[in-house]
């Protein structure tokens, strides 16, 4: 069942043409991370707060179709919004990675699957492990899974 209610676009232009540029040509522009080439999937959660929709792009760290959701904000020293949204309601989540969005929910991973989710993630955007080192928080990872 898709997310529904009144959708809020980012208040960042390059993010919110982003996101409809790739959702209206079902992935086929706009899927990789400005012009670096590297993919990016599309990821929906409805707001924790507000309870309405937002949309953002993430780098594509993809894994026998479960992904990693990296919670980095760029080294910031808080967490970003959507990692909040998420954990308030794991199964208010739409990935998008292709033609057509797919129900997921969400959990944190630790330990060893943390690790190695962790290792997957900076192979597919290696910049993840300079934004470890730029912040004192542990920047968490969340795995997406589809939801039957």
């Amino acid at each position: 069942m898709a997310l529904t209610g009144e959708y809020v676009p980012s208040p960042s232009e390059w993010v919110r043409d982003q996101v409809e540029a790739y959702e209206r040509s079902g992935g086929r522009e706009a899927n990789t991370l400005r012009d670096t080439g590297l993919p990016v999937i599309i990821v929906t959660t409805r707001g924790n707060k507000t309870g309405k929709i937002r949309k953002f792009a993430l780098m594509r760290v993809e894994h026998e179709g479960q992904y990693a959701l990296v919670a980095s904000k760029g080294g910031s020293a808080n967490h970003p919004e959507w990692y909040h949204n998420l954990v308030a309601d794991p199964e208010a989540c739409m990935i998008q990675d292709g033609p057509e969005p797919f129900d997921a929910v969400v959990r944190e991973v630790e330990g060893d699957e943390r690790q190695t989710w962790w290792e997957r993630a900076v192979a597919a955007f290696p910049p993840y492990a300079e934004y470890q080192t730029k912040t004192e928080r542990r920047i968490p990872v969340l795995v997406a899974s589809r939801r039957d």
